[in-house]
């Protein structure tokens, strides 16, 4: 199963670090020091959260969130 989520990277002045959302995937995000780190952990938890929903008889969904800036394309 080949799924390539979109994650959104945004720094958090109120964490102090870089939040990494996967917006397809209901309460799916990642945190880290550097933006590299935060999309490592991000990847880290879309196989957790596809192995928990799998476990669950869960249904995964497809891939589907792009940025406003693609939509008007």
């Amino acid at each position: 199963m080949d799924r390539r989520y979109h994650i959104n990277l945004f720094w958090s002045p109120r964490d102090a670090c870089w939040v990494a959302d996967v917006p397809d995937l209901k309460s799916c995000a990642a945190f880290g020091d550097t933006p590299e780190e935060a999309v490592a952990e991000a990847r880290t938890a879309i196989e957790g959260w596809i192995e928990t929903a799998i476990a669950h008889n869960m249904v995964i969904p497809e891939p589907r969130y792009r940025p406003a800036i693609y939509a008007a394309a």
